[in-house]
């Protein structure tokens, strides 16, 4: 069974990742894959600093990653041409680690994807679980761990889908609002009740 793990910005999605890792389950996790295809010398970050001017890389050739967040973060159209870019490569690489898992006869492996409904991957998993939170408790996180004015916040919280969108979409949905010991137990029902088996 192919699992897509997704939540939105400060849900708490990497806390039920770490969860499903430390239970055995293979991860093929998004975020890290696109870490991955722009390293310094890597096809897309060529392109990426060919469309968006060398302002976007540091001195050493590697990413800026704020300059460029900078860049796309209020543009729209940029923010499609940087995913124009970047999810190809990623979708690419999400397929090869998952069908790698599977060859190695994983029978569980979880998709975590937070822009899983965004970029409309959900043709890739079976059943996808939800990480939510209420919009409090998430802009209150937010600005925690990103030391942000709650303009930032909320600028990068209304860039991504409305959490009550998401819910709506999920086979199963986590509340992470309270003690992430209530989360491990909502996690751990799921686990039995779909009968998944690291």
């Amino acid at each position: 069974m192919i699992i897509g793990l997704t939540g939105s910005i400060a849900s708490g999605k990497s806390t039920v990742s770490a969860m499903l890792k430390r239970k055995g389950f293979p991860i093929v996790d998004a975020d890290e894959i696109a870490r991955q295809v722009v390293e310094p010398g890597s096809p897309v970050l060529t392109e990426i600093s060919q469309a968006f001017g060398q302002g976007v890389l540091q001195a050493d050739g590697s990413l800026n990653r704020e300059k460029l967040g900078e860049l796309i973060f209020n543009d729209k159209e940029k923010r499609l041409q940087l995913n124009g870019i970047i999810h190809p490569a990623i979708r690419k690489e999400m397929l090869r680690q998952k069908e790698e898992w599977l060859a190695r006869g994983a029978r569980t492996v979880i998709m975590d994807i937070p822009l899983l409904f965004e970029s409309k991957l959900q043709s890739l998993v079976d059943k996808i679980i939800v990480v939510s939170v209420t919009p409090e408790v998430q802009k209150e996180r937010l600005i925690a761990r990103n030391v942000l004015s709650e303009e930032e916040a909320d600028a990068r919280i209304q860039s991504q889908m409305p959490v009550k969108e998401k819910e709506k979409e999920a086979d199963a949905v986590l509340y992470n609002n309270h003690a992430v010991e209530q989360t491990e137990e909502q996690l751990e029902r799921l686990l039995l009740e779909w009968e998944m088996k690291s």
